[in-house]
């Protein structure tokens, strides 16, 4: 058995992690580098935090969306947390193993832990929790594909058993990504419908006291948190605010003190980040691996003509779209993997290449001619409002160019996802499916034929199927080699490139802005997603 504690080395990219087990095994015992403090830490105080868009759920037990990944890890933790490295951090856990043949996670949990209930945290809640993350979570559906038992000898140790090895899976625990919830709030119900989605009881900094529909939620400081001494804050006030342009006039006249995303239009951007009282990062997305696609229903007949699809391509000018669009916080991104996933993402994949003609030509060859209207066919667009109208409205107008006409929908977000992962009544709809940490999670669930799941956000809303693709994301899902498991991506991205299965388009940057009182709001790879247990406000 191997052990690892915790270890640190400052850095941004996806290293050790993303290389897999091996990668990680090597480097796993390297020295903790301290974290720089500005000063003493200040007590109480309220955090006013931006969520852009009202979540849907407060606990991602078996969501991804991007509000409840913020929101969730104040009230429930995970196992570990991560430093700017990568490198797994002691959370609920205090020290974990693998075995050599990579089928056997031993984790020894933190003594002392009680839930926001009162009742102690045991092994057993880490148990109940796996399995509803492998049943339930869009992600880990396929992370935890693989776990045929968790074993818990005693009250603090976990044994996750598997049936193959996930080199991925160390990676895959932080709070935002595999929040550990009460067995005995959600046995024997839907974790999909339990109340604690709206009320949750956790471990964490925070206590959940209120959510006030389409104004905030308020969490307060937990006084029995086993990080005796935290949080620092008294409370945080989670705001939502729809209006681009109010969330700029909040931030410039400090009624509110930190976001992400960014928080704001990125065309505000520029003018915030030179205001005296306000700093921004853009650290702290390293976990998320931002992505932007535009998915096709292959339920569509129009949308089953490889020609239709490839003439779709053919009529987006990415890099137009980034500069218009994105203001250039970002880069294209063409493969299905981003270009920030270094170790994965194919550099060889370019750009379809913007040309009308071509794309007018494809279309006419697939049998839609152009009408009297000088239309073909018409689209119906939804867009995720995490990418903004402004992207939904670039689509519309490029591709009726080439005759097709686009129906483009703009909702919030809680109506985007249930009209685009319940309903699916959408022909194209531009996403912002993150990449995540690794591909295994991250894109899998996207294109894998067995992710198919009517009302599960987030997943294989396109209905895309083929067998080919599904051998190869499983058969990358369980290679040890970190080579031969590079080798099966890069087979994968030049597949579904060849195949049009999508169009992927911008991996944006994240940017974080904040009152440059709000101290300790970035301290690894989650950023913002983190826990604020360590976040102070300097008087």
């Amino acid at each position: 058995m191997i052990l690892f504690r915790r270890s640190a080395r400052p850095g941004r990219k996806l290293r050790a992690l993303a290389l897999g087990l091996p990668a990680l095994l090597a480097t796993a015992l390297l020295p903790l580098a301290a974290t720089p403090a500005s000063a003493e830490p200040t007590r109480g105080g309220v955090l006013r935090f931006l969520v852009e868009h009202e979540p849907t759920t407060l606990v991602t037990i078996a969501h991804t969306a991007g509000p409840s990944t913020r929101v969730s890890p104040k009230v429930t933790e995970g196992l570990v947390t991560y430093d700017f490295d990568f490198k797994p951090q002691p959370a609920l856990a205090t020290d974990w193993s693998v075995s050599p043949d990579g089928l056997l996670y031993t984790f020894k949990l933190r003594p002392g832990v009680t839930w926001h209930d009162g009742k102690p945290f045991t092994a057993a809640d880490v148990a109940y929790s796996i399995k509803l993350l492998r049943d339930h979570h869009p992600r880990g559906r396929g992370t935890f594909a693989f776990v045929t038992e968790v074993d818990t000898p005693d009250p603090l140790t976990a044994i996750i058993r598997l049936s193959k090895p996930a080199p991925y899976l160390l990676a895959a625990l932080d709070a935002s990504e595999s929040p550990i919830v009460p067995k005995h709030v959600y046995e024997g119900t839907d974790p999909l419908t339990n109340k604690n989605a709206s009320a949750p009881i956790g471990t964490g900094p925070f206590v959940f006291k209120e959510w006030v529909k389409g104004s905030h939620v308020l969490l307060e400081r937990n006084p029995n948190y086993w990080d005796s001494g935290k949080p620092y804050l008294d409370r945080i006030v989670v705001r939502f605010i729809a209006d681009l342009s109010a969330r700029s006039a909040a931030f410039e006249t400090g009624e509110l003190d930190l976001g992400g995303g960014p928080p704001v239009a990125r065309s505000d951007l520029a003018r915030l980040q030179a205001l005296p009282h306000l700093g921004s990062d853009t650290r702290g997305y390293e976990y998320n691996g931002s992505m932007t696609q535009l998915y096709f229903n292959f339920d569509n007949p129009i949308l089953k003509d490889k020609r239709v699809r490839l003439a779709i391509g053919h009529a987006l000018d990415l890099n137009r779209l980034l500069n218009v669009v994105y203001f250039g916080y970002g880069k294209v991104a063409p493969s299905a993997i981003s270009p920030y996933l270094t170790n994965f993402s194919d550099p060889s994949i370019k750009p379809y290449a913007f040309d009308l003609g071509k794309a007018n030509k494809l279309l006419d060859e697939a049998g839609f001619p152009k009408k009297a209207d000088g239309t073909r066919f018409s689209l119906r667009l939804y867009c995720n409002p995490f990418n903004g109208q402004a992207a939904g409205d670039f689509v519309k107008q490029a591709l009726a160019k080439v005759g097709i006409a686009v129906d483009f929908q703009f909702f919030d977000f809680s109506t985007y996802i249930q009209k685009a992962y319940t309903s699916r009544d959408f022909d194209l709809t531009l996403e912002s499916l993150s990449n995540t940490f690794d591909p295994t999670p991250g894109v899998q669930r996207v294109f894998w034929s067995k992710n198919f799941k009517i009302g599960l956000p987030f997943s294989n809303a396109s209905h895309y199927e083929n067998s080919e693709v599904d051998r190869l994301l499983e058969a990358a899902a369980v290679e040890p080699d970190t080579a031969k498991r590079r080798a099966l991506w890069t087979d994968f991205q030049r597949f579904i490139y060849d195949d049009v299965a999508a169009i992927h388009l911008i991996a944006p940057d994240g940017v974080t802005l904040f009152s440059k009182k709000v101290k300790n709001h970035t301290l690894g790879v989650a950023g913002i997603n983190a826990s604020f247990a360590d976040v102070y406000i300097e008087k």
